[in-house]
């Protein structure tokens, strides 16, 4: 059911009030799960999903807002089904990280930090993977390629898209 609260805008809130249940006989430290849980289930935190948990958990919007940038792994903004890690390590960085980073950008017409607009994929840069000998690197969402020149890219990105 889409909500017609104020300010809430058609998101499905059902999800969200069966979460907010199971914390409200004690919200304390529910902050975190909440958002976890809620952010599993919309993909990201829209500002009205912020709101009624702020509402529901009796926590000043400002509150929920200073969780949510403070810590990286919450999204205010919708992202992609696959999320592209670019490393921008020294090794990586020495071999050709911005080779492969400006690929990417060019072939998916987006930026790093940025989503394409059908939700396919989202392109993050890192400090270090962790897989310096394949250097450069990057990471679709668990799997990992490395040894990369800007002429591998597309070929790797089409086939994440069957």
């Amino acid at each position: 059911m889409a909500c017609n609260c104020s300010g809430v805008g058609e998101f499905d809130l059902a999800p969200l009030m069966d979460i907010l249940a199971d914390y409200r006989k004690d919200p304390r430290g529910a902050l975190i799960p909440v958002l976890q849980k809620a952010q599993g289930v919309y993909g990201y935190l829209p500002k009205p999903v912020l709101e009624v948990i702020a509402r529901e958990l009796n926590i000043p919007i400002a509150e929920v807002f200073g969780v949510v940038t403070f810590y990286s792994q919450f999204h205010l903004n919708p992202r992609g089904k696959n999320i592209i890690r670019c490393c921008q390590g020294t090794a990586c960085h020495v071999r050709g990280a911005q080779g492969i980073l400006d690929a990417i950008s060019s072939h998916l017409n987006i930026k790093p930090g940025g989503t394409t607009r059908d939700l396919s994929f989202t392109l993050e840069t890192v400090a270090c993977l962790g897989a310096c000998g394949l250097a450069p690197v990057m990471m679709v969402n668990d799997q990992t390629h490395g040894r990369l020149t800007p002429a591998d890219i597309p070929g790797i990105l089409d086939s994440y898209l069957s």
